[in-house]
């Protein structure tokens, strides 16, 4: 994991994570040697599986403790779910595209790493597994969900809990550009921080 320390992930868990879940079998057999080449892989219907680099890097924005409740929005091939169940989240993940989910159901199995999948609108979240700890979106969209915002648990301070983290790549409609942006909920709405420019398939909403 020499090359996404060098490119400034710092969180061991994170490395440890990306360490230990086999990529190759979360990619497409005839691109296997592609597996951790820096850039995104087609998965099939039009979807890819992220480049290492943003898996490791909005994984590390959620700052995930142990027995934390986190949401995957766009299941794809099941790798960022694996990432972050590798880092001790309790993971459920949802894919409106039933056939990435059965592949991607596969795909966990075969590694032994135990994900709750849902089919289903990421953009409604899952609110029956909620509040979360953390939410990432594999997905661009226009501006973040409210039905994922409702869903990030609320601050306790009184407990020393701190609020929910989401991490979703938003478009800029004026320029046709993306970025990432970590929103924490606060005890009075919601703080947002813009990160890195990436590029990401559209979310899809039912």
């Amino acid at each position: 994991m020499a090359g996404l320390r060098a490119q400034g992930i710092s969180s061991e868990t994170v490395l440890t994570a990306m360490a230990t879940v086999p990529r190759p079998a979360f990619v497409p057999e005839a691109l296997g040697e592609q597996a951790w080449e820096d850039h995104p892989i087609p998965i099939g219907l039009g979807q890819t599986i992220s480049q290492p680099f943003v898996v490791a890097y909005m994984t590390e924005q959620l700052e995930i403790r142990p027995g934390d409740q986190v949401l995957d929005v766009g299941t794809g091939c099941g790798y960022q779910a694996a990432i972050l169940a590798a880092c001790g989240a309790q993971v459920t993940s949802i894919e409106v595209l039933p056939e990435l989910s059965n592949t991607a159901a596969q795909n966990l199995r075969e590694v032994g790493v135990d994900v709750s999948l849902v089919c289903g609108d990421g953009a409604m979240g899952v609110p029956s597994a909620a509040p979360f700890d953390g939410i990432v979106v594999a997905a661009a969209a226009d501006d973040v969900p409210p039905a994922l915002l409702e869903q990030l648990r609320e601050p306790d301070p009184e407990a020393g809990e701190r609020g929910g983290r989401l991490v979703i790549p938003l478009r800029n409609p004026a320029t046709g550009g993306e970025k990432l942006a970590l929103v924490e909920r606060k005890l009075q709405g919601f703080d947002r921080t813009d990160l890195l420019a990436v590029r990401f398939v559209p979310l899809v909403s039912r």
